[in-house]
């Protein structure tokens, strides 16, 4: 079985919406950065995925909402792939990009846990790939009916057992 990591839309203009932070932010990027270094220590695959929201989009690659958060940013020769919708596997070629790499198991983290996180969960699943979701590893913000930790909360509890494992990121490990 080879497990890759997964790095979701944790993107520059996720964090640059004045008074509304994702929920413990800075929390799961420094998370995500600590997997980051374990895959590396054990040269596991590690996979970004980024939105273009278009041209009048603060995630359009022309914008400073686009790139990666710096802790977390890919290095030269990191696969990044560039998707226009909430799935990474919609009309990208990410599914081959790992079917390639010989890659069965996703450990999944990033932005935003009701949606493009969520969406490649049930996208990987759809694939037949094993999951994990980081716990602790993905965020989003409060909205009008819910609070971010209630979501992170509920994303967490229906991805367990349905889809496959919910761990946290210090049960994380690559080899």
């Amino acid at each position: 079985m080879t497990r890759a990591l997964v790095i979701i839309d944790h993107q520059k203009g996720m964090f640059d919406i004045p008074n509304h932070p994702p929920f413990d932010g800075n929390g799961v990027t420094d998370r995500i950065a600590r997997l980051i270094a374990k895959a590396r220590d054990t040269e596991a695959p590690i996979f970004y995925v980024q939105h273009d929201g278009g041209p009048d989009n603060e995630f359009h690659n022309s914008k400073p909402g686009f790139p990666f958060v710096e802790a977390i940013a890919p290095r030269t020769g990191d696969d990044v792939t560039v998707k226009t919708k909430s799935s990474a596997f919609h009309g990208t070629d990410f599914d081959n990009k790992l079917k390639r790499r010989g890659i069965d198991h996703l450990v999944i983290t990033g932005m935003q846990s009701e949606y493009c996180v969520t969406s490649a969960v049930r996208g990987a699943y759809e694939r037949g790939y094993r999951l994990t979701l980081v716990s602790d590893g993905h965020s989003t913000f409060d909205t009008k009916v819910a609070k971010a930790i209630d979501i992170i909360a509920i994303i967490n509890d229906t991805t367990r057992g349905s889809f496959d494992d919910v761990v946290s990121a210090a049960e994380i490990e690559f080899s």
